[in-house]
């Protein structure tokens, strides 16, 4: 806690221009170096600016209160008759005092103009934070339904256009796929498809919903098992800072996407299910697994907030390992467990992502 007011302290100075040239120069290569430290930074000059501006509102509203004690109000009521010479008797009188408090009336105007546009980006911002605050309760309610990709499946399946579409990823070699529930939720039929165009039909696990997950089996007999996975799931968490990457089907092609750790919580403090992630992602990217650069699985993208970038949430590693935990044995014939072994660590990340097509599957709704 100590640590985090000076580091505030520190913020406000440089902001401010109060740091000397060597502490400044020290300060920037820091910004540079920890992402975090550079995320409290733009927020702390956001919430400045915010103070000034609302500073100069109230010294505004304080000169126009100054200007309208000047004006004789009462006088003026006297005076005032039908007459124009009395209209032009009270300008000239107190014309200055009445100029006065057009231009404040003109510049407050302009002012709550702005004041209102930037409202209202606020606004949708916190329209989110209300579906992200019902995660406590319900998951499936924080996430939007994903828009289709509008991707045809294989004609000679005779199969209409997809509604919407996500991403999923290898449980097993067999054919298990873990992927979003709010992806699948409600659908008539799903298919997956992987790297090479193939599609399979898939039937759906039913798990705990709260969790947001979903466990897809597939069932089509052209299906040739998976060599064993890559890649492991790691339960121990990963660090604030720590670099990490996502593959997913924003479109019908897998796209990669590459951040950080900004949070070890959900959106709100006290959601230990998930990170926040410093990523990039479109509707499409709900279901993808997140790794870190060992390639091990520490999460599943699940959600973002509206209109603003890079920030990311991904259920954590330990609730995959408890949605596999809590299926039925009949629906699976034998417990499922997840590889423990890791073939991706060691390897640069392009070799890495290049394996890791293989065992991510695009997801194709129906209703």
């Amino acid at each position: 806690m100590r640590n985090e007011i000076e580091l505030e302290g520190i913020i406000e100075d440089y902001l401010n221009g109060k740091l000397t040239q060597e502490e400044t120069k020290a300060f920037e290569e820091l910004r540079l170096k920890d992402p975090t430290v550079d995320h409290k930074v733009v927020s702390h000059k956001v919430f400045l600016e915010a103070m000034e501006d609302y500073a100069a509102v109230m010294k505004l509203k304080q000169q126009m209160d100054n200007a309208h004690h000047q004006i004789d109000v009462d006088r003026l009521s006297r005076e005032f008759g039908p007459h124009p010479s009395f209209i032009v008797n009270v300008w000239r009188k107190n014309k200055a005092a009445i100029g006065i408090a057009a231009s404040f009336i003109f510049l407050s105007m302009v002012m709550l103009y702005s004041i209102q546009q930037n409202t209202k980006q606020i606004g949708s911002v916190e329209l989110v934070k209300r579906d992200l605050a019902r995660i406590k309760t319900s998951q499936s309610s924080l996430i939007r339904k994903i828009n289709s990709t509008n991707a045809t499946v294989n004609a000679n399946n005779n199969i209409r256009p997809a509604n919407y579409g996500g991403t999923g990823f290898a449980l097993t070699s067999n054919g298990y796929i873990l992927t979003n529930l709010h992806v699948i939720e409600g659908a008539d039929s799903v298919y997956v498809q992987d790297r090479k165009g193939n599609e399979y039909k898939v039937r759906i696990i039913p798990i705990d919903s709260q969790k947001d997950l979903a466990i897809l089996k597939i069932e089509s007999e052209s299906f040739t098992p998976l060599p064993n996975l890559p890649y492991r799931l790691k339960q121990n968490g990963i660090n604030m800072g720590e670099e990490v990457y996502t593959l997913g089907f924003p479109k019908d092609d897998a796209v990669y996407g590459r951040g950080y750790v900004s949070s070890k919580t959900g959106y709100n403090a006290d959601d230990s299910t998930q990170y926040q992630v410093g990523i990039d992602v479109n509707p499409g990217n709900s279901g993808g697994p997140l790794l870190d650069q060992n390639g091990n699985v520490i999460g599943v993208i699940s959600a973002k907030l509206s209109q603003v970038d890079g920030a990311t949430f991904a259920i954590k590693a330990k609730y995959i390992q408890e949605a596999m935990n809590s299926i039925a044995k009949d629906s699976l014939g034998k417990k499922v467990a997840f590889s423990k072994r890791n073939s991706l660590q060691g390897l640069s990340v392009p070799k890495q992502v290049e394996k890791l097509k293989d065992y991510v599957f695009m997801v194709k709704v129906f209703k």
